[in-house]
């Protein structure tokens, strides 16, 4: 569990030189929670010829050259604690990297790191892990030049492989054709050790990214959040069917797709279609970390590392508003008792859930009365917090807009409705309930809740005080906040002893 001691907050630098793009990514790392707050790309096709010539790409070295010394100018300015450069398979695998690195250095005074196809995997399966601590599976990390594939199982990568299937490795002398770039995908897979049945696939890398996206606008999904959005085999494998079959112009008219990656996206989708057939994979699992996040994960230190990211993202969150940080974990220990009595929801994430929605519940606090259950549900549903499938993130939102009101109609009602089912929308509404008699019942004061107690005996709800502080139960808004709590949970209710 995180507590305030933990959130030492600095900044962290990371610049991935890769086959396609050049990023550099600035994060605020605020104990375990992870915070991007700059973040630049170029797509600069550094590996476009590493398969054909052997070497770099001429214009590819100039793009990226003149990329990394504006984020030295950046990086000067900004003054993070720490910088990380690190290069991937076009430069690892390049006749002239070494010349490249060595040039980067004398234009930038960067020193560049370049991952072993090893290494690489290893990051890209922490970066996953960084994001969702429970992942089990096997972690696809697809480059501009290579396929990265790590097993992952209790918080552990075990040894990745690299294979030749990035779109640059794919691409034959006359572009993308579907046939011959399945049959080049068939033989590689085959040669390998990738063995199925594969549960889950932990897609990292633009390009899946992007096919994520299709997938959402084919299904007509609400939530346009990629991270930790999940589609079935099925489901991916139709996305990626209709993306190879596509024209470019055709590619080019559709809503959100990345018009820098339609070159690479085909190759994208043949090798998702080629893994889903081989592999036997029931379920695609789009992770937004990867090599950078993977970085920072292995420089924290292993207590860190073992703390919950949506617990330590919540407490963040509520910090960066200027909140105190000892009413959450009052709230969530004064709610205990009643909610560990009902049948979890979602399995051994219920206390989970409960733990972050308590450390958010004072975000309304500095927002105007009329407005803050709305833009309270705005801010948690769409929050760059890790470690929270998409149907976690929409009980969050709901529970903190009834932390504010008394509503049951909360904003978005229709992707709510879509996302959570009626039992785990209600569970949230009383959560909401909870949180708000809770705050209201003491001033937000963890000190004055602590002498209150909130259980269940049979089907009534018990509100009750320590001896002495029984007029702290008093009061009309008493009454009606803890009736509505009630009424959430189908129960009866009994204030004092």
């Amino acid at each position: 569990m995180s507590t305030h001691e933990d959130r030492v907050e600095h900044d962290a630098a990371v610049i991935d030189i890769g086959s396609n793009s050049i990023r550099l990514v600035i994060y605020r790392l605020d104990g375990r929670a992870i915070w991007t707050v700059f973040n630049e790309k170029v797509l600069a096709g550094l590996g476009r010829e590493v398969i054909h010539s052997g070497a770099l790409a001429r214009d590819g070295v100039e793009a990226a050259l003149g990329a990394l010394r504006r984020f030295k100018a950046v990086l000067e300015a900004a003054q993070p604690e720490t910088i990380s450069v690190v290069a991937t398979a076009a430069v690892r695998e390049a006749s002239d990297g070494p010349a490249f690195v060595a040039k980067v250095r004398e234009l930038t005074g960067l020193s560049v790191r370049v991952l072993t196809g090893e290494e690489e995997a290893r990051f890209a399966a922490l970066g996953v892990l960084a994001g969702a601590p429970d992942a089990e599976g096997l972690v696809g990390d697809l480059g501009g030049s290579s396929l990265e594939l790590t097993p992952i199982a209790a918080g552990v990568p075990a040894r990745g492989m690299t294979l030749p299937l990035g779109p640059f490795a794919l691409r034959g002398p006359d572009g993308f054709d579907a046939g011959r770039t399945r049959a080049k995908v068939a033989r590689i897979l085959e040669r390998s050790a990738a063995k199925g049945p594969c549960p889950v696939l932990y897609a990292v890398g633009g390009g899946w990214r992007n096919l994520a996206l299709l997938q959402m606008q084919i299904a007509g999904y609400p939530l346009q959040i990629v991270h930790q959005y999940e589609m079935t085999g099925a489901e991916a494998l139709e996305a990626a069917r209709f993306i190879a079959q596509q024209s470019r112009s055709s590619l080019e008219r559709i809503e959100g797709m990345s018009k820098r990656r339609l070159d690479t996206i085909p190759y994208a989708a043949v090798v998702l279609e080629g893994l889903i057939e081989r592999l036997k994979i029931e379920t695609i699992a789009v992770s937004a970390y990867g090599v950078r996040e993977g970085l920072l994960f292995e420089a924290m230190n292993p207590a860190l590392r073992s703390h919950d990211p949506l617990i330590a993202g919540a407490l963040a969150l509520g910090a960066r508003a200027g909140l105190g940080e000892d009413l959450g974990p009052a709230l969530e220990a004064w709610l205990k008792p009643l909610f560990q009595g009902l049948p979890p929801l979602f399995g051994d994430r219920d206390p989970v859930l409960i733990a972050a929605a308590c450390r958010m519940a004072d975000l309304g606090a500095r927002l105007h009365p009329d407005h803050r259950a709305d833009l309270v549900f705005e801010q948690v549903l769409r929050a760059p917090i890790a470690g929270l499938s998409h149907p976690e993130r929409a009980f969050l939102a709901v529970a903190l807009f009834s932390r504010h009101t008394a509503a049951t109609g909360t904003p978005e009602r229709n992707a709510i409705a879509r996302i959570l089912t009626p039992e785990r929308a209600m569970r949230a509404r009383a959560l909401g309930a909870a949180m708000r008699l809770g705050c209201d019942l003491s001033g937000r004061s963890a000190k004055l809740l602590s002498h209150s107690q909130l259980s269940a005996e049979g089907d009534i709800i018990l509100l009750t005080a320590d001896a002495g502080w029984a007029d702290m139960l008093l009061g009309e808004q008493t009454a009606k906040r803890a009736s509505t709590l009630a009424d959430a949970l189908d129960l009866g209710l009994r204030l004092g002893r």
